[in-house]
Parts: structure tokens; C-alpha cells; sequence
């Protein structure tokens, strides 16, 4: 085998096992949601209530997910990694027992302290590890199994449910992520991290620019604007996309009258068409080398597919097909958006930057479910689909901006 073959199996096998515990974090984020009708009777909780549960799921990822980036660039992803996974775990098994809405707090705490650490982990192995030409496709497969995951999640819980209950669901979820975890132990060595020979590189890059200058700050990355607005891009992206997950289903049964259980198979519509567009769009990313052009196209059609469904006026049978558009909108975006966020990455802190600014997803989707479970309480549905069209064009405008900060940077 040539060096160049090495190269590319060691590639994808790098890929498959970070995608596959980046699925499984996805997958997570959803568990919750797709047992809300269950855990709503269960407990006599309200829709805010239930929205709350998200919101403290994605504060605590959102702090962790800062903290586990400076972690990673310390001891290295494969720990952290491991760590994340297993508290997935504990956390469904926490659910699986819950006696009321505290112990459901609890579970929400500890799924947010194991979702916090993927991003950091995973980009960091992915820039690391993955050869520079397989960059775009890399960042598409990881993509993709974080939108399989959030396919899976509903029909995979809502039909474990309706066979047996909803404590056997959350078991069932904790008993996958405990498989996921031997896999990834059992594989290990591929997911070595060497930080040494990063603080290395990151120290010959800096010597190249300013020779027998000081060490840059770990912290100077913070000055940067684009690493800023691209947190912006990523808070407005999942304020809207946990939204839509969380009450859709409940909103579609009461504009449409569309019964809850089969909106939530239009989560995984959703989701599916994210997968489909995330393949497309790590293609589209590889080809075009035109972020911010790739996300305003998409972008737009989905703003108009949400406002659609906000008419009330859209025939049933259509909807389905606005949810896998929708989905593949989000997906086709995903790769350009990584782009965008490793050209505004300075060497050698990449854990730091992605934690920081992937910190983002975590604060919009605690602050989007919060926020549309009041309208949702009020029996304002319609607001749901409003809401996250004026989210997704504020996603329009922050990439444009995103693009012109990183041209001025290197200008």
C-alpha cells in the first residue's frame, strides 16, 4: 500500500468513528424532546416547562463546551471524548428513572455536561488527523451522522414508547451509547490526539510570522471579529433548529391538526433531508469555494418554507415534503459554514475556537425552546414558523458578514 492509500484509510476510518460519536451526541439531543407528549402527561408539565428542560440542557452543554475546548488543547480529544460518551449514557439511564420534573433537571444537566465536549473533540481530530484535500468531505460525513442522529432519535424513541413506555425507551438509548463507547475504546488508537507535536506546529507558525517574538496569548483569539460572528451564525442557527424540533409536532396539530406522534416522524424528515443536504453541500463547499453565497441561497428558500407553514393554508399532504426542504436547506449549508469557521481559526488553539464558538449552537438552542414554549402556552402556534424564519435570515446577514471579516483579516 502507498503512502497515499495509508493516508486515505487512515482518513476514513479517523472519519467514521468521529462521526459516529458525533451522531450519537445528535441523537441525544433529541431523546428528550421525542418523549415530551409521554413525560407531558407523566407529570402534569407545561409546555414551558418541558421547553425549560431543553433550555438547561444547552446552558450547561453551552459552559462545558467552552471549558472541554481548553481541556482538549491541554490533554488531548480522546479523554474528553470518552468522558462525553459515557455521560450521554448515565444521563438516559438518569431519565429512564425520574420520579418527577428534579430528577429530569437532573438527566438534562448531565446530557449537557457529555454534549459539550464533541465539537471541541471532534474538529480538533478532524483538522488534525484528516489530510488537508479530504477536509470538505470530512466536515460533510460529520455532518451527515449528526443529522442521521437527529433522523433516528424520534422514530427510534417514539417507537419504543408505543410499544412498551417511555422509561424503556430512555433505557434503550443508554444501552446504544454504551455500545458506541466500546467501539470507540476498541478503536482508540486511531483517535490518539498528540498535543505536543500541536503546541509544536503552533509554535513554529508563529516563530514563521513574527520571528523571536513572544508566544501569542491563548486567549488572543478572543480580539478576533470573525470568531465572534461566528458564534452569532451558530446561536441563530440552533435557536431555530431546536425550536422547530422541540414543538413542531405540537404546532402542527394544533394549526393543521396533524396528530403529535406523526409530527414527530417529521422531525426525522427533517433531519434525513439535512443528511441529504450536508453530502450535496460538502460537494457544493469543495467545487464553489463560496460560503456565503452557498448559505444565502439555501437560507432563503427556507425562510420562505417556514413562513409557508405559517399561513395555516398549506394542504396537508405537502408538509411533509416543506420539512425534508427545510432539512435540506440546513444540511447544504453545514460544510460552508465549517469553512467559514476554520479560515477565521488561528493555528493551534483549534479546540479553543471551535469551543468557544460552537458554545454558540448551545445558547440558541436553550434560549429558542424557552422562548417558543411561551407562544406555544399562549396558543400562538403560527409564531413557532415566524420565529424561525426571522431567525434564518439573521443566519444570512451574520455569514455575509462572517466572509467579509475573514477577507479583511488576511487582505
Amino acid at each position: 500500500m502507498t503512502v497515499a492509500q495509508s493516508r486515505r484509510v487512515s482518513d476514513v476510518r479517523v472519519i467514521g468513528l468521529i462521526s459516529l460519536a458525533h451522531g450519537s451526541s445528535h441523537f441525544f439531543h433529541l431523546i428528550l424532546p421525542s418523549m415530551f407528549p409521554w413525560l407531558k402527561d407523566a407529570f402534569a408539565l407545561s409546555y414551558a416547562e418541558l421547553g425549560l428542560l431543553m433550555s438547561i440542557f444547552f446552558v450547561v452543554s453551552c459552559a462545558v463546551q467552552a471549558a472541554s475546548g481548553f481541556l482538549v488543547d491541554r490533554i488531548g480529544a480522546r479523554p474528553v471524548l470518552f468522558a462525553g460518551v459515557g455521560l450521554l449514557a448515565l444521563a438516559a439511564v438518569t431519565y429512564s428513572q425520574s420520579n418527577g420534573y428534579v430528577m429530569l433537571i437532573m438527566g438534562a444537566v448531565i446530557a449537557g455536561c457529555g454534549n459539550g465536549v464533541f465539537h471541541p473533540v471532534d474538529y480538533t481530530l478532524i483538522n488534525h488527523k484528516i489530510s488537508p484535500p479530504n477536509l470538505p468531505y470530512a466536515y460533510s460525513m460529520h455532518g451527515v451522522t449528526g443529522y442521521l442522529g437527529w433522523a433516528a432519535a424520534p422514530a427510534f424513541m417514539v417507537g419504543i414508547a408505543e410499544l412498551s413506555d417511555w422509561r424503556v425507551a430512555f433505557v434503550c438509548a443508554a444501552l446504544l451509547e454504551a455500545i458506541i463507547l466500546l467501539v470507540l475504546w476498541l478503536n482508540r488508537d486511531q483517535l490518539f490526539d498528540n498535543v505536543k507535536e500541536r503546541q509544536e506546529q503552533s509554535h513554529q507558525d508563529a516563530q514563521a510570522v513574527n520571528p523571536g517574538g513572544k508566544p501569542a496569548s491563548p486567549f488572543a483569539f478572543l480580539k478576533l471579529e470573525a470568531v465572534w460572528l461566528c458564534w452569532l451564525f451558530f446561536f441563530f442557527s440552533m435557536a431555530a433548529t431546536s425550536s422547530l424540533q422541540s414543538f413542531a409536532p405540537s404546532a402542527l396539530n394544533q394549526i393543521y391538526n396533524i396528530a403529535s406522534s406523526i409530527g414527530s416522524y417529521f422531525i426525522t424528515l427533517l433531519a434525513l433531508g439535512s443528511a441529504g443536504g450536508v453530502l450535496l453541500g460538502g460537494y457544493l463547499a469543495a467545487k464553489l469555494q463560496a460560503p456565503e453565497k452557498i448559505v444565502s441561497a439555501c437560507l432563503a428558500v427556507t425562510v420562505l418554507t417556514s413562513l409557508l407553514l405559517a399561513t395555516g393554508f398549506m394542504p396537508v399532504d405537502l408538509i411533509p415534503a416543506l420539512f425534508f426542504v427545510i432539512g435540506l436547506g440546513y444540511g447544504i449549508v453545514g460544510p460552508s459554514r465549517d469553512l467559514l469557521v476554520k479560515s477565521a481559526t488561528p493555528q493551534g488553539v483549534a479546540g479553543s475556537v471551535y469551543g468557544i464558538v460552537y458554545s454558540g449552537i448551545d445558547l440558541g438552542a436553550a434560549v429558542g425552546p424557552f422562548i417558543f414554549g411561551f407562544f406555544m402556552d399562549a396558543g400562538l402556534p403560527r409564531a413557532l414558523f415566524i420565529g424561525i424564519a426571522c431567525f434564518q435570515l439573521m443566519l444570512i446577514l451574520t455569514a455575509f458578514k462572517v466572509s467579509s471579516s475573514i477577507r479583511t483579516k488576511f487582505a
